[in-house]
């Protein structure tokens, strides 16, 4: 049967640790603990009285500075490695947590998900094929050698950098290693434990590599795991659930998560905020339960990354200095069709296209699929488009030989739309406004990703009134907009309406755009 060793690295809140110590090993499984030498004594003192009688519980025997970045964060791991190694012979995986983690599952969840099968769980992706680093310096972190930390000594750091630079004082990485990088929270098997501890006496050329290298906990483990293991035997992943805003800042979680943490295909989360004492309370008297049934849906990410987004509205499109004087042509007049509902809006597309011969395409800012002529490569992605837009509907206008060009768009474009209002072009703009079941609510929310097969029905009923919202919001935005030459086609309009709608939108004949109005299933989910 699964015994898990955790290791904690940890620097503060000793009443904390003592909780997460107890609450960790109440279930059998054991612990060995480095407390950071750089911290408060006294700290350190009390979590040593406190636990140094629970048999589950070992620390490292030598304590060690760490600095974020620093080679000492390694070294601090082997030790507290080493100890649970020699304290935990019964031991069969040893899981790297830190004291703002807290397990989102029980005891016997995680043991059986690690029986279920023989593999390291360890984040590992090729270093420099990988875009794992975001921001910052990459190769330069291995190349050159790092004897300064960069938050205590910034102008050592860099000026060291600078000089071995200058002088070519590059090295090379040693001859049979492929570096690999990830995430530091991994689970590995005693096998490859013992293996890093026998490498790590042995070959003191990649440790001396390492030593200097910058931020190496996210790469010392990550390559020797896959130095030493076979590949089939590596699960690229981590057990523990954490996620970072845009800003590169992790995501603390607070006593209103706990439904959310539970539904996540983790054992673990990062960060618990530290007032979160009920969500404390209640994942502490979790680990030791028996027989519980976890609904994974792991929608956690795709969630957040939509709440979070709705509260950067007139963010998302601010203008580039180089459009600021661009224009479409005084001549020109573009066409919008804004409806949430795309299928909805293809449609109506479509059958205009049928009756009229003005040129229109899809949803050219929200798709990447939406067929486009090759326009040089500026339509490749939808980051090239948002950013040129201006620069590409004139392209299109001319491509097309037209002077009127119709487009669809999404209602959550309104600064762009503002955008091109301000244009020296005639700018129209067709709203239209769909109902909205619960059905095809819960059916965007799981081709989106904000739900799955698996989300419980508390969950959904969570979330679909702030879906709901958001639509309603949406289409208010866009309609509070004051928009000039802006026409509404509904739903629950009739077919005489909707006709004088299209008519004026188009500058048709109100004939021809009846045969547009009154096309069976216009609105048709």
């Amino acid at each position: 049967m699964a015994k898990i060793a955790f290791i904690l690295l940890c620097h503060k809140d000793p009443k904390a640790i003592i909780s997460q110590a107890q609450q960790l090993t109440a279930a059998g499984d054991c612990m060995a603990i480095h407390f950071d030498a750089r911290a408060n004594p006294d700290d350190f003192t009390e979590i040593h009285e406190m636990l140094k009688d629970n048999p589950n519980v070992t620390f490292a025997q030598k304590r060690i500075k760490c600095g974020w970045g620093e080679w000492s964060l390694i070294q601090a791991t082997l030790n507290a490695v080493q100890a649970a190694v020699d304290a935990f012979p019964r031991a069969t995986h040893f899981y790297m947590i830190s004291g703002d983690c807290m397990a989102i599952k029980s005891a016997e969840f995680a043991h059986n998900l690690l029986e279920a099968r023989d593999v390291d769980y360890i984040e590992a992706f090729d270093f420099f094929e990988s875009d794992w680093i975001k921001i910052g310096m990459k190769e330069d972190r291995l190349i050159y050698r790092h004897f300064f930390n960069e938050r205590r000594h910034k102008g050592l750091f860099y000026q060291s950098i600078k000089l071995q630079k200058k002088l070519g004082l590059t090295r090379k990485i040693p001859a049979d290693l492929q570096v690999m990088i990830g995430s530091q929270w991994w689970c590995l098997r005693r096998r490859t434990i013992e293996w890093i501890l026998e490498l790590t006496k042995n070959r003191r050329d990649i440790m001396q590599f390492f030593k200097t290298t910058w931020i190496p906990d996210e790469t010392f483990f990550q390559t020797l795991a896959c130095h030493l293991v076979p590949e089939n035997e590596i699960q690229t992943r981590t057990l523990t659930f954490l996620m970072f805003t845009d800003y590169g800042i992790p995501v603390t979680f607070h006593n209103d998560h706990y439904d959310l943490l539970l539904s996540q295909d983790f054992l673990f989360a990062r960060k618990i905020s530290p007032e979160a004492t009920d969500l404390k309370k209640r994942l502490g008297a979790l680990y030791t339960s028996e027989g519980v049934d976890f609904k994974i849906s792991n929608e956690g990410r795709s969630l957040f990354t939509f709440l979070s987004g709705r509260g950067r509205i007139g963010q998302r499109f601010t203008p580039r200095f180089w459009e600021a004087e661009a224009t479409l042509g005084r001549e020109r007049e573009l066409l919008l069709i804004v409806a949430k509902k795309w299928h909805v809006g293809k449609r109506i597309l479509d059958r205009i296209k049928q009756v009229t011969d003005i040129p229109a395409i899809e949803y050219l800012f929200d798709e990447e699929s939406t067929p486009l002529p090759d326009l040089g490569g500026i339509q490749s992605t939808l980051g090239k488009r948002t950013r040129h837009r201006r620069a590409l509907m004139r392209m299109l206008f001319e491509y097309y030989e037209t002077n009127r060009l119709i487009i669809c768009m999404d209602p959550n474009n309104v600064d762009m739309m503002q955008d091109f209002y301000t244009d020296r072009s005639t700018t129209r703009l067709l709203h239209v406004e769909s109902e909205f079941s619960d059905d095809y609510l819960l059916g965007h929310a799981m081709r989106v990703g904000l739900a799955g097969e698996r989300t419980t029905q508390e969950a959904i009923a969570r979330l679909l009134p702030t879906i709901r919202s958001d639509v309603l919001f949406e289409s208010d935005r866009v309609r509070d907009a004051g928009f000039e030459k802006y026409h509404q086609f509904r739903e629950t309009g009739s077919i005489a309406e909707n006709s004088a709608t299209l008519a004026r939108f188009l500058t048709i004949p109100e004939k021809a755009a009846a045969e547009i109005a009154g096309t069976d299933h216009l609105f048709s989910d």
